[in-house]
Protein backbone atom coordinates (compact mmCIF):
# COMPACT_ATOMS: atom_id res chain seq x y z
CA UNK A 1 0.00 0.00 0.00
CA UNK A 2 1.46 3.20 -1.19
CA UNK A 3 2.27 6.31 1.93
CA UNK A 4 0.17 8.95 1.28
CA UNK A 5 2.70 12.54 1.07
CA UNK A 6 2.67 14.43 3.58
CA UNK A 7 1.59 17.93 2.47
CA UNK A 8 3.70 20.95 4.64
CA UNK A 9 1.95 23.91 5.65
CA UNK A 10 2.07 27.36 3.81
CA UNK A 11 2.59 30.18 5.71
CA UNK A 12 0.55 33.44 3.72
CA UNK A 13 1.52 36.93 4.87
CA UNK A 14 -0.92 39.21 3.48
CA UNK A 15 0.23 42.71 3.64
CA UNK A 16 -2.45 45.58 3.39
CA UNK A 17 -1.04 48.52 0.68
CA UNK A 18 0.61 51.57 2.22
CA UNK A 19 -1.18 55.20 3.09
CA UNK A 20 -2.67 56.89 -0.23
CA UNK A 21 -3.97 60.15 -0.20
CA UNK A 22 -6.98 59.34 0.14
CA UNK A 23 -6.69 56.52 3.06
CA UNK A 24 -9.15 57.38 5.36
CA UNK A 25 -11.56 59.82 3.75
CA UNK A 26 -12.16 58.45 0.21
CA UNK A 27 -13.71 55.04 -1.00
CA UNK A 28 -11.25 54.36 -3.71
CA UNK A 29 -11.99 51.11 -4.82
CA UNK A 30 -10.62 49.84 -8.22
CA UNK A 31 -9.92 53.40 -9.88
CA UNK A 32 -6.66 53.21 -11.42
CA UNK A 33 -3.90 56.12 -10.52
CA UNK A 34 -4.19 56.23 -7.38
CA UNK A 35 -0.63 55.53 -6.07
CA UNK A 36 0.99 55.77 -2.52
CA UNK A 37 1.89 58.72 -0.73
CA UNK A 38 5.47 59.29 0.95
CA UNK A 39 4.14 57.76 4.03
CA UNK A 40 2.91 55.11 2.31
CA UNK A 41 6.38 54.40 0.40
CA UNK A 42 8.08 54.48 3.49
CA UNK A 43 5.41 52.05 5.00
CA UNK A 44 5.89 49.63 2.54
CA UNK A 45 10.08 50.15 2.83
CA UNK A 46 9.42 49.45 6.27
CA UNK A 47 7.50 46.10 5.86
CA UNK A 48 10.04 45.17 3.35
CA UNK A 49 12.52 44.95 6.47
CA UNK A 50 10.07 43.72 8.85
CA UNK A 51 9.42 40.87 6.81
CA UNK A 52 13.15 40.07 5.91
CA UNK A 53 13.96 40.15 9.31
CA UNK A 54 11.91 37.13 10.44
CA UNK A 55 14.56 35.35 8.38
CA UNK A 56 11.76 33.25 6.50
CA UNK A 57 13.17 32.48 2.83
CA UNK A 58 10.06 34.50 0.62
CA UNK A 59 9.59 32.41 -2.41
CA UNK A 60 7.21 34.41 -3.94
CA UNK A 61 5.65 38.09 -3.92
CA UNK A 62 2.36 38.53 -4.88
CA UNK A 63 0.00 41.49 -5.33
CA UNK A 64 -3.01 42.83 -6.95
CA UNK A 65 -3.15 44.88 -9.89
CA UNK A 66 -3.86 48.05 -9.19
CA UNK A 67 -0.68 51.01 -8.45
CA UNK A 68 -1.00 51.16 -4.41
CA UNK A 69 -0.55 47.61 -4.29
CA UNK A 70 2.31 46.85 -6.85
CA UNK A 71 4.09 49.79 -5.32
CA UNK A 72 3.58 48.01 -1.83
CA UNK A 73 5.00 44.92 -3.17
CA UNK A 74 8.07 46.33 -5.07
CA UNK A 75 10.13 46.90 -2.05
CA UNK A 76 9.10 43.63 -0.59
CA UNK A 77 10.04 41.63 -3.55
CA UNK A 78 13.02 43.47 -4.20
CA UNK A 79 14.58 42.86 -0.71
CA UNK A 80 13.68 38.96 -1.02
CA UNK A 81 14.67 38.86 -4.46
CA UNK A 82 11.52 37.92 -5.88
CA UNK A 83 9.58 39.67 -8.83
CA UNK A 84 5.96 41.31 -8.30
CA UNK A 85 3.45 38.49 -9.46
CA UNK A 86 -0.27 40.02 -9.85
CA UNK A 87 -2.86 38.36 -8.96
CA UNK A 88 -6.58 39.70 -9.90
CA UNK A 89 -8.15 37.94 -7.30
CA UNK A 90 -6.13 39.57 -4.36
CA UNK A 91 -8.08 42.75 -6.05
CA UNK A 92 -10.21 45.22 -3.78
CA UNK A 93 -13.87 44.97 -3.15
CA UNK A 94 -15.69 46.28 -6.16
CA UNK A 95 -17.63 48.84 -4.54
CA UNK A 96 -19.80 49.87 -8.15
CA UNK A 97 -21.38 53.47 -7.95
CA UNK A 98 -19.85 53.68 -4.52
CA UNK A 99 -16.23 53.78 -6.24
CA UNK A 100 -14.72 57.29 -5.40
CA UNK A 101 -17.19 58.58 -3.14
CA UNK A 102 -15.91 60.02 0.43
CA UNK A 103 -17.08 58.50 3.23
CA UNK A 104 -18.46 61.45 5.30
CA UNK A 105 -21.48 60.94 2.12
CA UNK A 106 -21.53 57.40 2.10
CA UNK A 107 -21.85 57.13 6.23
CA UNK A 108 -25.11 59.43 5.52
CA UNK A 109 -26.76 56.67 3.27
CA UNK A 110 -29.11 54.29 5.28
CA UNK A 111 -27.48 51.48 3.41
CA UNK A 112 -24.75 52.28 5.26
CA UNK A 113 -25.62 50.70 8.71
CA UNK A 114 -26.00 47.31 6.56
CA UNK A 115 -22.89 47.36 5.17
CA UNK A 116 -21.67 47.43 8.90
CA UNK A 117 -23.89 45.56 10.43
CA UNK A 118 -25.25 42.72 8.32
CA UNK A 119 -22.37 42.91 5.41
CA UNK A 120 -23.28 39.55 4.33
CA UNK A 121 -26.67 41.11 2.88
CA UNK A 122 -25.10 43.84 1.31
CA UNK A 123 -24.05 43.96 -2.55
CA UNK A 124 -22.55 47.35 -3.86
CA UNK A 125 -24.77 49.11 -6.49
CA UNK A 126 -23.75 47.63 -9.90
CA UNK A 127 -20.39 46.52 -7.65
CA UNK A 128 -19.87 42.84 -5.60
CA UNK A 129 -21.38 41.80 -2.90
CA UNK A 130 -19.28 41.38 0.47
CA UNK A 131 -19.81 37.60 -0.12
CA UNK A 132 -18.56 37.22 -3.26
CA UNK A 133 -15.60 39.07 -2.55
CA UNK A 134 -14.54 37.06 0.66
CA UNK A 135 -15.22 33.63 -2.01
CA UNK A 136 -12.94 35.37 -3.94
CA UNK A 137 -10.40 35.92 -1.61
CA UNK A 138 -10.20 32.50 0.10
CA UNK A 139 -10.33 30.98 -3.70
CA UNK A 140 -7.43 32.82 -4.79
CA UNK A 141 -5.18 32.52 -1.32
CA UNK A 142 -6.26 28.69 -1.55
CA UNK A 143 -4.85 28.18 -5.10
CA UNK A 144 -1.65 30.44 -3.94
CA UNK A 145 -0.84 27.55 -1.22
CA UNK A 146 -1.76 24.90 -3.46
CA UNK A 147 1.17 26.66 -5.99
CA UNK A 148 3.15 26.69 -3.41
CA UNK A 149 3.52 24.00 -0.23
CA UNK A 150 5.61 24.08 2.31
CA UNK A 151 6.82 27.23 1.64
CA UNK A 152 6.40 31.25 2.84
CA UNK A 153 4.41 33.39 0.20
CA UNK A 154 3.14 37.47 0.65
CA UNK A 155 0.14 38.92 -0.95
CA UNK A 156 -0.49 42.26 -0.78
CA UNK A 157 -4.31 43.25 -1.11
CA UNK A 158 -7.01 45.44 0.45
CA UNK A 159 -8.31 46.08 3.97
CA UNK A 160 -11.27 44.68 3.23
CA UNK A 161 -10.36 41.46 1.55
CA UNK A 162 -7.85 40.40 3.73
CA UNK A 163 -10.60 41.20 6.90
CA UNK A 164 -12.62 39.06 5.09
CA UNK A 165 -10.15 36.15 4.59
CA UNK A 166 -9.05 36.45 8.47
CA UNK A 167 -12.83 35.93 9.10
CA UNK A 168 -12.90 32.93 7.21
CA UNK A 169 -9.84 31.29 8.78
CA UNK A 170 -10.92 31.94 12.61
CA UNK A 171 -14.38 30.68 11.43
CA UNK A 172 -15.71 33.90 11.89
CA UNK A 173 -19.40 34.85 10.54
CA UNK A 174 -19.04 37.23 7.51
CA UNK A 175 -21.02 39.85 9.49
CA UNK A 176 -18.76 40.28 12.03
CA UNK A 177 -15.76 41.17 9.72
CA UNK A 178 -16.09 44.80 10.15
CA UNK A 179 -14.46 44.57 13.98
CA UNK A 180 -11.32 43.21 12.15
CA UNK A 181 -9.09 46.24 11.83
CA UNK A 182 -6.07 45.98 9.29
CA UNK A 183 -3.78 48.90 8.88
CA UNK A 184 -1.74 50.11 6.09
CA UNK A 185 0.83 47.90 5.44
CA UNK A 186 0.11 45.60 8.42
CA UNK A 187 0.98 42.45 8.34
CA UNK A 188 -1.37 39.38 8.77
CA UNK A 189 0.17 35.53 9.14
CA UNK A 190 -2.17 32.24 8.55
CA UNK A 191 -0.37 29.30 8.23
CA UNK A 192 -1.88 26.78 6.00
CA UNK A 193 -2.01 23.07 6.12
CA UNK A 194 -4.83 20.17 5.15
CA UNK A 195 -6.29 20.44 8.66
CA UNK A 196 -6.95 23.86 8.39
CA UNK A 197 -5.79 27.35 8.91
CA UNK A 198 -4.07 28.68 12.01
CA UNK A 199 -4.00 32.44 12.63
CA UNK A 200 -0.76 33.47 13.69
CA UNK A 201 -0.93 36.74 14.02
CA UNK A 202 -3.74 40.01 12.74
CA UNK A 203 -2.61 43.55 11.67
CA UNK A 204 1.05 43.45 13.28
CA UNK A 205 2.46 47.10 12.48
CA UNK A 206 5.72 46.39 14.53
CA UNK A 207 7.98 43.55 15.21
CA UNK A 208 7.71 40.33 13.50
CA UNK A 209 9.48 38.39 15.69
CA UNK A 210 6.93 35.97 16.52
CA UNK A 211 7.27 34.60 12.92
CA UNK A 212 11.32 34.07 12.55
CA UNK A 213 12.63 30.94 12.17
CA UNK A 214 14.10 29.59 15.49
Amino acid sequence: MARSRTVRPTLVLLVRHGRTPTTGTTLPGRARGLHLAPEGVAQAEDAARRILATGRRISAVYASPLERTRETAKPIAAATGQKVRIDRGLLECDFGDWTGRRLTDLMKKPEWTTVQRHPSGFRFPNGESFMEMQTRIVETIDALVAAHPGETIVAVSHADPIKAFVAHALGTHLDLFQRIVISPCSVTAVLRSPSGPAVLTVNATGDLGSLAVS
